[in-house]
């Protein structure tokens, strides 16, 4: 194959909880109220995103494996997940707080729903000054006590809710009680799924439907880990010029990238297709002699065949996904 960064046209999604950040800040262009999502890379069924400039325009990320396999993936990775796109990602406005929530681990889901489990990522991009999210128990319960607090509407009295800001980073592995609250914009690195049980929805009706969202009470007890956790954030360097390691879990790697003025990035050695999310300013990704623009907002792909990009910006900061 020919290659070259790939930019994607994004599917944006309704949510009941959306606002209109991912427009007025994030420059997306859509004509419909409460979106909350904006899947900018996604080989989800009926949600495919499909490549938007160059000679692959109108390809999806499925017809671009289809036809070039380990080249487009990484030769490991398409081992791995058999011709599968493993990532999904996003940039989430939550105008509402998110339904307290957990994922399913891989082989739940692979049973339940013959899918991916949904571990995840979130980086925290410039949100309101009072937003929270909420991550974990905070005190020791087991599935009985859980119970109890669901039934009397006090699950959220033992759930750690945490005040977030631009830069802030968590994993979320499958099994973790979680929600986005109200006021939050992030960047979503995760699992290609969209499996989520809801766990609680502060008995809120759709505008749309004029009903309460399904919960997912039974298939979520025996989804939830109930262990505790001494941090649920993510420390991390912000050297600038140089990659510095975000989350390194089985599912996907990431790292922050601070750039100012010029910077070489050798990916000759990850053997893997590479995502970079530009979450602050505005950066330049040169490659043979060819410069592809990202500003706040906006990713590139890079198949698995680009072994060496450089980066020139006044100010950036990217975060840098692969396998």
């Amino acid at each position: 194959m020919k290659f070259y960064p790939l930019k994607f046209k994004p599917v944006f999604h309704y949510r009941i909880w959306g606002g209109d950040k991912l427009r007025t800040d994030l420059h997306k262009v859509y004509d419909q109220d409460s979106i909350g999502e904006s899947w900018e890379i996604s080989a989800v069924p009926e949600s495919e995103t499909v490549v938007e400039h160059g000679i692959y325009k109108g390809k999806t990320i499925n017809d671009l494996i289809k036809d070039f396999k380990a080249d487009f993936l990484g030769e490991d990775t398409y081992q791995q997940y058999g011709g599968a796109f493993p990532l999904l990602i996003k940039f989430i406005d939550a105008k509402k707080p998110l339904s307290i929530q957990v994922h399913p681990n891989n082989k739940l889901a692979r049973e339940r729903h013959d899918s991916f489990g949904k571990n995840e990522m979130w980086y925290i991009m410039p949100s309101f000054e009072d937003a929270t999210i909420t991550v974990g128990f905070k005190e020791q319960i087991d599935k009985n006590s859980y119970q109890k607090h669901l039934d009397n509407n006090t699950i959220t009295d033992v759930l750690n809710e945490f005040p977030v800001k631009a830069g802030d980073a968590f994993y979320i592995p499958t099994g973790r009680v979680h929600a986005i609250g109200a006021g939050v914009v992030l960047a979503e690195i995760q699992q290609s799924s969209d499996v989520t049980y809801r766990i609680y929805d502060y008995d809120r009706k759709d505008v749309k439907t004029g009903k309460k969202r399904e919960l997912h009470t039974e298939m979520a007890l025996e989804a939830i880990d109930f262990e505790l956790h001494d941090t649920y954030h993510t420390d991390y360097s912000r050297t600038k010029n140089q990659a510095n390691e975000l989350i390194n879990s089985p599912y996907f790697k990431t790292n922050f990238l601070k750039i100012k003025g010029k910077q070489q990035r050798d990916l000759s050695q990850m053997n893997s297709f590479v995502i970079y999310m530009c979450v602050k300013g505005a950066a330049s990704l040169i490659y043979e002699k060819q410069t592809y623009s990202m500003s706040q907002g906006e990713c590139l792909l890079l198949p698995a065949g680009i072994e060496a990009v450089s980066f020139k910006a006044k100010t950036a900061q990217l975060i840098e996904v692969y396998l």
